[in-house]
């Protein structure tokens, strides 16, 4: 059974002095804990094994009183600086250096509260039940004029998440991420002990040495105390409504996607005029917190986001929009369970007929907000992700001063703009790179001009953009001006294991041939590995596919070296793990570590010679598993490169040929036969080679990739689904 341990405290003063910091840090509590509990300079045994307990428990949610910087002064402290007065104490006044404060002011009545979830037997409980008497001992938290007290419970885990939800403050959650909102110092493994050591050398920072025939006093800082850096986040409160028809079934009403504004700002228009009839004196303040009217700078942090969720996460996803998700801020100062009864029940009717056309009821089905990098502790989180609908990224042609083609010319400031939209989106996580472009990234997505109707946003403001991340981020994430009506919602994008995935960017000539391109990146990928490798040490067997006598790599029935392939209708070169050519045969635990130092090797290849194909610039981009179509499900798969036969039949025609050794391949690499062999095109070698293009119709939709044929390891037989 899970159990919670309470800690709550409660400020003399609506005030706390702590320098930088709100709200105060686990670490805190944890030194406030120790000053409270110890006897002296010692801790008793049984406090001391609580305390070293409490260091080991995973970080704490923290439940703050919404608090405010209050104005700062100086105070004029003594500086550490006697000697500049030649020691003496009554020219102290000469020395003193002013001390910028600047405290946080919040509700006396409202408590800190330290929420720390654990399992185990008696042991544990007796530990959390010691930490609840220490806690009565607490007299101040912060600096000296901080006086506080607290109180210690232990709960079950239900009563501790009931009491969080009452809890009328703001939530800081431990995130995943590296980064966040609010870093704060937690006790980990080892923090008392270090306090101790600091405590013991803090008595002797002083002593007096002899030089020549003068004593010096010496001056030893006291070692740092261990503490454990963690990201929080302060995430919003979220209500999932679906939209859904009046009849009896009540089906859903789906909207389609490029309305997706106009949605938000009915909903937005009947919501804040249902709370102005219920809170009139209010009126303003809603003004400014749903609709923007009146609203500053800083008060963009506490606005509500009403977001219309397409429908996607599955190959045959319409991207409709059937849900919306309200995001109210946690310092929202109006009441969220105020603002989720203004959007529940909200209809449309239709004032010819009165028919219902649509009513938006609350939802608890929230398995789908996966999708956008969303759940309920904040803990999935992503490096890339892509927009599903355009974000409105300002920028001025003419006062940018820059010179080219439009067309680049535009895109090089809507890149520019991407970054101050992540400053705006409080995003500080730093972008590796961003990619923007008028076309949808997603099979079912619109055209960015097409989502400008009704807006106040021109067509030339609207981008497509995917961002890929130094550092993990989560959801939801949104980018841009429209970001309050649904703009510029992005999805996150899962990595795929083994895939090396790099886009060209430009410098690919017209008649650029996959096969060309295909063994430029391999002979770059050979050259790449070889530098990183020990003078004298030969190429891996994964790389080079060979073995060590120069015959080509064979295991059984499968080669396990590394595919290249050039996919230039989607202008991109692949690395391919020798698990996705073959269905079974080979695990990713015999290959994992070759081809991690393969990928090692690739890490910052922005160029690739390719000869008559041109010189290409590469950036890296990831794979979307649910829309790529070399990836994604499908039943129909068609030829990108030539398929070239492992085996010719003499006997029968080159088609049929074809038909039988694909079928054979397929066969060999565990796919399924497929119902249907169509065969577009043959080619014959000038030594009685046969190659051709292919359709391939299956009995059930397969995910790729699909890479067969004699020559797949070098960008041959590749299909893409149709």
């Amino acid at each position: 059974m899970s159990h919670a341990l309470v800690v709550s405290i409660r400020f003399h003063d609506g005030r706390y002095h702590g320098a930088g910091e709100w709200p105060p840090a686990p670490a805190r509590l944890f030194q406030a804990l120790i000053v409270g509990a110890a006897r002296g300079a010692k801790l008793v045994d049984e406090d001391k094994a609580a305390l070293k307990w409490l260091q080991r428990l995973d970080a704490p949610v923290i439940a703050a009183p919404v608090a405010r910087q209050g104005q700062s002064f100086h105070n004029f402290v003594p500086n550490n600086d006697l000697d500049a007065v030649n020691g003496d104490l009554k020219q102290i006044g000469k020395i003193r250096t002013p001390k910028n404060i600047r405290p946080y002011i919040f509700d006396s009545e409202a408590p800190l509260i330290f929420f720390w979830t654990f399992s185990g037997g008696t042991s544990c409980e007796g530990y959390a039940q010691t930490i609840c008497v220490i806690t009565n001992r607490l007299y101040q938290l912060g600096r000296g004029v901080d006086m506080a007290w607290g109180w210690g419970e232990l709960l079950d885990a239900d009563e501790a998440e009931t009491q969080l939800a009452r809890h009328g403050g703001i939530l800081y959650r431990p995130s995943a991420a590296t980064t966040g909102k609010v870093m704060l110092l937690c006790p980990g493994q080892g923090s008392l002990a270090s306090l101790e050591r600091r405590f013991d050398a803090s008595g002797s920072r002083f002593t007096w040495t002899r030089q020549g025939r003068k004593d010096q006093q010496l001056f030893s800082q006291p070692p740092k105390p261990r503490f454990v850096k963690v990201a929080y986040d302060t995430p919003s409160k979220r209500f999932l409504f679906e939209l859904r028809t009046a009849k009896h079934d009540e089906s859903f009403a789906p909207w389609p996607p490029n309305k997706t504004a106009a949605l938000a700002v009915i909903l937005r228009d009947k919501a804040s005029r249902r709370l102005k009839e219920a809170l009139p004196d209010d009126a303003g303040k809603i003004d400014c917190i749903l609709i923007g009217r009146g609203a500053t700078e800083t008060d963009k942090a506490i606005r509500v986001r009403i977001l219309p969720l397409l429908s996607i996460g599955h190959f045959h996803a319409d991207g409709a929009i059937r849900r919306v998700l309200v995001e109210i801020p946690s310092n929202c100062p109006l009441r969220s369970d105020d603002l989720a009864w203004a959007f529940s029940g909200l209809s449309e009717i239709d004032t010819e007929t009165g028919e219902i056309l649509w009513n938006l009821v609350r939802s608890n089905e929230d398995g789908m907000l996966k999708y956008y990098g969303v759940d309920a502790n904040n803990q999935l989180v992503f490096r890339t992700w892509r927009t599903i609908t355009p974000a409105a990224l300002p920028f001025n042609r003419k006062k940018s001063g820059m010179v080219g083609p439009e067309h680049v010319v535009r895109q090089t400031l809507a890149a520019r703009a991407v970054m101050q939209a992540l400053r705006h989106a409080g995003i500080r996580t730093p972008a590796a790179d961003i990619r923007v472009q008028p076309e949808p990234f997603d099979r079912h997505g619109g055209h960015a001009k097409t989502f400008a109707a009704g807006t106040r946003f021109p067509k030339e403001a609207l981008w497509h953009v995917a961002v890929t991340f130094t550092e993990p981020v989560n959801g939801p994430l949104v980018l841009g001006d429209g970001r309050y009506l649904g703009l510029g919602l992005m999805r996150p994008i899962e990595s795929m294991t083994g895939v090396e995935v790099f886009n060209i960017e430009n410098g690919l000539a017209d008649n650029a041939q996959p096969a060309t391109v295909a063994q430029a990146a391999r002979r770059a990928m050979m050259a790449r590995v070889q530098s990183s490798l020990n003078r004298g040490q030969r190429l891996p067997t994964y790389v080079s596919g060979h073995e060590v006598e120069g015959t080509p790599s064979r295991k059984g029935d499968a080669h396990r070296h590394v595919a290249v392939v050039a996919d230039l209708p989607r202008r991109r070169v692949l690395y391919l793990a020798s698990t996705h050519l073959h269905r079974s045969g080979i695990s990713w635990r015999e290959i994992e570590k070759d081809h991690e130092k393969m990928a090692g090797a690739l890490e910052g290849m922005d160029t690739l010679r390719a000869g008559t194909a041109g010189r290409l610039s590469l950036g890296p981009t990831t794979i979307d598993l649910d829309n790529d179509p070399l990836f994604a499900p499908a039943r129909i798969w068609e030829s990108v490169t030539d398929y070239d036969v492992t085996r010719h039949p003499r006997r029968v025609d080159e088609e049929e040929s074809l038909r039988i050794d694909v079928a054979s391949e397929l066969q060999r690499r565990d796919w399924p036969s497929p119902e249907k062999v169509e065969v577009l095109k043959v080619n014959l070698g000038p030594r009685g080679g046969l190659s051709g293009r292919l359709r391939l119709t299956f009995a059930t939709a397969q995910p790729g990739p699909l890479i067969v044929g004699r020559s797949s390891h070098k960008g041959g037989g590749l299909f893409a689904n149709g």
